[in-house]
């Protein structure tokens, strides 16, 4: 089939290439316009973009899909079919309408479980113990489309959303394309998703990242495993922010009061509402990431603070 794919981060990637290297023709792909990013605030493109520039392949980078232009275009280029893993941007019925068999997306969770933006953090954070990856049919309404088909994970103990969105687009991407294919022979048909067992995965705030020491130990741990690495968990140390990696739910042998930090031998705790935790990484404002411990060991009066209370 004549394929148009649309994709922006570094987590659609793997779609892209199981794409190009199936029997289908890849005739272009749609990805977010270069944007200004880091603290040089320079243009930067998307991973997509920046894999597309390397192969010969037609890049369009529309500010809005209902842009004039693009829309004539993805016309012109008269696809069969829309891949579609995480771009980014809501596509409207004239958009949808183009290819003949629709735009088909990749999600990273068994629908109707964890519609929305941002389904693997969700799922962490919720505790599931199984997760996965769905193909389904485009629709107006977020996620709701009919399902081609699913692929299921297993989420390992101490999984980030990092390494378990890696699985998910690996074994994603092959999904993918056994569901081109079937659709390409006619062997796959979608089916309506269940009205049970929906759940949404809204984008994540700032204020969803900013740890609760009053949460049981299980909680924390979850939460900052969710949001690693981005956009990443964090807490407050005398008024500064300080970033979060991955903590260890620790012994209960030492008392300590929810967010009341300590520095030991074996490592740098803080209490939340059952058993302290253990620092990991941390990542000071202005400053590179670090061992606890070094932080620690280096920053005035954290013995006995209680992080997240007001300076």
């Amino acid at each position: 089939m004549r394929l148009v794919f649309a994709g922006t981060p570094a987590v659609a990637v793997p779609a892209l290439d199981a794409l190009l290297a199936s029997g289908h023709d890849v005739v272009a792909v749609v990805t977010r316009p270069d944007r200004r990013a880091g603290r040089g605030r320079k243009v930067a493109a998307s991973p997509v973009a920046e894999r597309v520039r390397a192969a010969d392949v037609e890049l369009l980078q529309p500010e809005r899909a209902t842009d004039e232009a693009f829309v004539a275009r993805l016309a012109e280029l008269a696809p069969d079919c829309c891949p579609v893993v995480a771009y980014g941007a809501l596509l409207q019925a004239l958009v949808l309408a183009i290819p003949r068999h629709g735009w088909v997306n990749l999600h990273f969770s068994v629908l109707p479980a964890w519609r929305g933006a941002a389904p693997v953090q969700h799922a962490l954070r919720a505790g599931d113990d199984v997760t996965g990856a769905t193909v389904f049919q485009l629709v107006p309404e977020m996620d709701a489309g009919p399902v081609y088909g699913t692929v299921t994970e297993s989420v390992r103990p101490r999984d980030t959303a990092g390494e378990l969105l890696d699985r998910l687009a690996s074994g994603g991407a092959e999904l993918l394309v056994r569901v081109l294919d079937g659709i390409a022979d006619g062997s796959v048909v979608a089916v309506p998703q269940p009205a049970d067992g929906v759940s949404y995965a809204p984008k994540i705030t700032s204020a969803d990242a900013q740890v609760d020491w009053r949460q049981p130990a299980h909680a924390v741990d979850r939460q900052v495993r969710a949001l690693t690495p981005v956009p990443g968990a964090w807490t407050t140390v005398h008024g500064q922010r300080l970033k979060l990696g991955p903590v260890e739910p620790a012994d209960p042998d030492v008392d300590l009061a929810p967010g009341q930090l300590t520095v030991a031998k074996a490592g740098v705790f803080v209490g939340t509402a059952t058993a302290p935790v253990r620092l990991g990484t941390v990542q000071p404002q202005g400053r590179p990431s670090m061992d606890a411990g070094a932080w620690a060991r280096g920053a005035r009066g954290v013995e006995g603070a209680v992080l997240g209370a007001p300076a």
